[in-house]
């Protein structure tokens, strides 16, 4: 029985003002990877490509570990691009040789006016996988609410991760590329979801 899950998860904070504007942060997508998975679980691939390994997640009564092969790009203007381009589930292989990830997301610069400039993202996440013969039995709304709600706080530790990882390095890397330390700590001004 072929299943598919979905989620979406969005996000708008204020940068803080710094002399080098994020513009130029953001055209090193490896940092924006670092902010999103914690180094000791990201291999660098090639330029543009990484594979990042996922915590353990629990499915009613199922461990997956998820392997995600994903292609992060800048454009000239410093918005940032997210595509799955591999996926491998470690340690069920009936459920790896039937499953499918999707995950597109985007992160833009929008300036709102001449000294507030905002990051704002959204990330799509969809999974299709053909579940073993004992989750037959369950009510397919019953496995609908939980794959879609696994995906959903999936995305939502990742957004987390983003607010407070991505501000403090930005911050950092600005100081150490103009030779000025701050201690300011940034302020996330706005957040939706």
């Amino acid at each position: 029985m072929y299943t598919r899950f979905n989620a979406s998860q969005s996000v708008e904070l204020a940068v803080p003002e710094e002399r080098v504007p994020i513009q130029h942060y953001l055209r090193q997508p490896r940092r924006l990877v670092n902010a999103l998975v914690d180094r000791s679980r990201t291999e660098q691939l090639s330029d543009d490509c990484f594979r990042l390994k996922m915590r353990s997640l629990q499915f009613m009564m199922l461990s997956i570990q998820p392997t995600v092969d994903m292609r992060v790009w800048a454009q000239p203007d410093g918005t940032i691009n997210l595509e799955s381009v591999a996926c491998e589930i470690r340690g069920v292989g009936y459920i790896n040789d039937r499953f499918a990830l999707n995950l597109k997301g985007q992160l833009c610069v929008q300036q709102k006016s001449s000294r507030v400039t905002y990051l704002k993202g959204k990330a799509d996440l969809e999974v299709e996988v053909e579940l073993p013969p004992p989750f037959w039995l369950t009510p397919k709304p019953i496995l609908e609410a939980t794959g879609n709600g696994l995906l959903k706080s999936v995305l939502l530790s990742v957004k987390q991760r983003l607010m407070h990882q991505l501000l403090l390095d930005y911050r950092r890397w600005a100081s150490s590329e103009t030779g000025i330390i701050s201690s300011d700590i940034p302020q996330i001004l706005s957040v939706e979801g």
